[in-house]
């Protein structure tokens, strides 16, 4: 089982600065970055501004930057975010497949918002214009005031039921054979694909029961975010035995921030200048807004730091200063290069394979990975061949 290594496209702007550490300021305004897509939750309840501003507008100029500089160093794809202060994920990234060449696109979205057959069609769709490129990213919102958002009234695990119907649908349609399904939210009388091209992988989060049932039923690749080994462990012996009595075996992926350097004092003292321009009324306020989310995922992601600064490595070269202002993925990989490859090594002993990669900017960030740990992990013999064909599945 080998690594698999995504980046991420930052769809509500991106900087540099201290003092949007995560992105949480938005290029136009005070537009919040959430969790985003892979596990579902992270959305917010307001908006959270710690003063000044994204130095860069998410253009397609300045993410098909991004999307190409991630390609050409060796990335398989990028995570395509959802959320109200993104960019619509199926469109940026439709606008950014014609900029790449093998890239692929894992595509955040919200089952239940658009009928399930149309929803499929586009993936079918998006399969053929770009030469089979697409992976999907099922996110069932965590947070009640964003679902609202979105016109969404149903409950935290009707939701789930919800996605667990509409996966379903989905992958009967990919049979190429007329489905006809009655469920409690969905039902299609007589759908049908004209055509279906390679199978899109499904990949879905979440750290609740019914996330882990339905990720067990229906995914592909069932997806955490980044906790100490030991609680990741734990979470992936759950989906395993599941997964089991469902007669099925999934991959498993995580999603992690990364600030790698040459040194460990580097990186270290970057991870520091973050923190330092970090507003503490900033912070008790995006604490507050997370300890109201429904999410079980971001309640284990707060709890990892409980809104201290002065205790952020709650594992080695694990740095939660991410989600002290970032709601959703809010850990970092901090050190050398080699130590965060060694720590790509230790999750991948766990038996997670694919691991979806961020950093701040992300332009640059992604050449210290690029360029610094993905050598390493080659070295060790543990690195995808990105050009390697894909296994196709349904």
């Amino acid at each position: 089982m080998s690594v698999t290594l995504h980046w991420f496209l930052p769809t509500n702007g991106d900087s540099r600065s201290d003092l949007s550490l995560g992105n949480a300021v938005g290029a136009r305004g005070s537009r919040v970055q959430t969790g985003g897509g892979v596990n579902s939750q992270g959305d917010v309840r307001e908006l959270v501004s710690l003063g000044g501003g994204a130095d860069r507008e998410p253009t397609v100029g300045y993410l098909g930057q991004i999307a190409r500089t991630a390609e050409q160093l060796g990335f398989e794809a990028a995570l395509t975010p959802t959320s109200t202060w993104c960019e619509e994920s199926w469109v940026m990234a439709s606008a950014l497949a014609a900029q790449t060449e093998r890239f692929k696109f894992l595509i955040a979205f919200r089952p239940g918002l658009q009928s399930v057959t149309l929803a499929a069609q586009m993936a079918s769709t998006f399969q053929r214009v770009t030469g089979n490129r697409l992976l999907l990213n099922v996110v069932t919102g965590g947070d009640d005031v964003e679902q609202r958002r979105f016109g969404d009234t149903l409950s935290k695990d009707a939701r789930y039921a919800r996605a667990g119907e509409f996966l379903h649908v989905v992958r009967e349609l990919w049979t190429g054979e007329p489905v006809t399904f009655t469920g409690e939210h969905i039902q299609v009388e007589k759908a049908q694909l004209v055509e279906t091209p390679a199978w899109p992988d499904i990949y879905l989060g979440g750290s609740s029961k019914p996330a882990l049932d339905v990720a067990a039923k229906y995914a592909d690749v069932y997806l955490t975010w980044g906790e100490p080994p030991a609680q990741v462990a734990e979470k992936l012996d759950r989906v395993r035995e599941r997964a089991d009595l469902a007669g099925r075996e999934l991959r498993f992926g995580i999603r992690l921030h990364v600030i790698a350097r040459p040194t460990s004092e580097e990186a270290w003292a970057q991870a520091d200048k973050l923190l330092a321009g970090l507003d503490p009324e900033a912070i008790r306020r995006a604490q507050e807004t997370q300890r109201a989310s429904q999410s079980e995922g971001q309640r284990r992601m707060s709890d990892l730091h409980g809104g201290r600064t002065d205790a952020l490595e709650v594992s080695p070269n694990l740095w939660a200063g991410v989600g002290l202002v970032r709601g959703g993925a809010g850990t970092a990989l901090v050190g050398s290069y080699e130590e965060v490859a060694d720590r790509i090594s230790e999750y991948h002993d766990l038996g997670l394979s694919e691991f979806i990669l961020s950093g701040y900017p992300h332009l640059e960030e992604a050449y210290h990975v690029g360029e610094g740990i993905r050598p390493i992990l080659k070295a060790r013999g543990l690195l995808k061949d990105p050009s390697a064909p894909a296994l196709v599945t349904a």
